[in-house]
């Protein structure tokens, strides 16, 4: 189908959901969900073991409007001396700050598996020579209570740095 503006085409989807039983209740995603427990159970059994205590602390970056925890990752080479960690440029990596990005978690879940990697050589080069600093999921309001793009109070959280308040 032709763009009514500009050149070129655009592509639609379009699709019919026969329900069979009048009560049932349907939900449809258009991606696979990824919800806060999905983090937090990343976080326990993936990122906080004994395995990975030279490469990554844990800790609440900050509580959410609703009292969440905003967990916060920070990955390195701890066995370094601690003027060495100074040394280090650090990398700051957000996600979720619009609470439909599911895919962003995905990702998320990726790097931080790719940079705790114990025997990778880039995994080793990167924590000998960055700090990443790592909030996975800005928005978990937003992301328990099913929003698309803005938190609990109805703000979209990349529309207020601008003029940030305290």
């Amino acid at each position: 189908m032709p763009k009514s503006e500009g050149s070129g085409f655009q592509s639609t989807l379009t699709f019919e959901v026969i329900f069979n039983h009048e009560t049932d209740y349907v939900y449809i995603a258009h991606s696979y969900p990824y919800t806060y427990t999905d983090l937090l159970n990343f976080l326990d059994k993936s990122v906080c073991t004994e395995e990975n205590v030279n490469f990554v602390r844990q800790s609440t970056l900050c509580k959410s409007t609703a009292g969440n925890d905003c967990p916060q990752l920070i990955i390195t080479n701890f066995s370094s001396t601690e003027s060495d960690i100074a040394k280090r440029e650090a990398i700051i990596i957000t996600g979720r700050a619009h609470p439909g990005e599911t895919v962003c978690s995905y990702v998320m879940e990726g790097t931080i598996s790719l940079l705790l990697q114990k025997s990778s050589h880039r995994a080793q080069f990167l924590r000998n020579n960055f700090v990443f600093k790592i909030i996975p999921m800005l928005n978990a309001d937003g992301v328990i209570n099913g929003n698309q793009r803005s938190c609990l109070s109805g703000l979209d959280f990349n529309r207020q740095w601008a003029t940030p308040t305290d």
